[in-house]
């Protein structure tokens, strides 16, 4: 389960208004339609701090923001989570909340190499829907905010990566069985697997559409070939 009991000494609750995303994100026309069709209210929930949570920042987390998006049904858009990342400097998580059920998202979010300043966003990490009103997880134990977050991530990365395994296996026909490492697996060698399973089912499916498509012999071999390869490297990614 990864709906967190968040420390009461980080609660923030402040409703932000959707403009200010808006102008942090750049948001054009289509996108800001889309708040306005899919998001009832956004909160910045908590505020995971130093001063709030007792955890020493780093120089890739300093600290993490948790916010509340109130949707107006079970499916939000994933762009109106990324213009909210764009338009916040900090590493977020996400509780989306319909009715009175919540989910919870996030995407592997750190500076930028090249410029400090900047971030890099990574794909999106879901939860399952869980009862609004359920019993929370307890807050990890970390000596710093680095960790903090991959803590806080690693419940939705390791769920994904199953969800995703499990498709791989689908369109293989054959259950994959990841093998064991003999030495532990960092979280961003995880979240890279798990990107590069994602956009590997997705040249699988391209592929074989193209196949469907194809009349002539002699191209539906080339395109044959082509398909055995990409599922013999989704299978290695599956496995690793």
């Amino acid at each position: 389960m990864t709906l967190y009991e968040w420390p009461r000494a980080a609660a923030f609750g402040r409703v932000i208004p959707k403009n200010k995303i808006y102008e942090h994100a750049g948001a054009n026309t289509a996108l800001k339609a889309t708040f306005v069709r899919e998001v009832d209210q956004i909160i910045w929930s908590h505020k995971l701090a130093p001063e709030t949570v007792n955890v020493v920042a780093t120089k890739q987390v300093s600290e993490i923001q948790v916010f509340r998006i109130a949707a107006h049904s079970a499916t939000l858009d994933q762009e109106v989570l990324s213009a909210i990342d764009q338009a916040i400097p900090f590493p977020l998580f996400f509780e989306v909340t319909n009715g009175e059920h919540v989910m919870v998202a996030a995407a592997y979010k750190r500076p930028s190499e090249a410029d400090s300043s900047r971030f890099v966003l990574g794909n999106y990490f879901l939860s399952d829907w869980f009862p609004a009103s359920g019993q929370r997880t307890a807050f990890p134990v970390a000596l710093n905010m680095c960790t903090l977050y991959e803590r806080l991530l690693e419940p939705l990365v390791r769920r994904q990566l199953a969800q995703l395994v499990a498709n791989a296996s689908g369109i293989m026909n054959s259950p994959i069985a990841p093998e064991v490492a003999d030495q532990p697996v960092s979280l961003e060698a995880r979240i890279a697997q798990a990107e590069a399973i994602k956009a590997k089912v997705h040249e699988v499916m391209r592929i074989r559409a193209r196949l469907a498509r194809e009349r002539q012999f002699n191209k539906r071999v080339a395109i044959n070939a082509e398909l055995r390869t990409a599922k013999q490297e989704l299978e290695r990614l599956s496995t690793g």
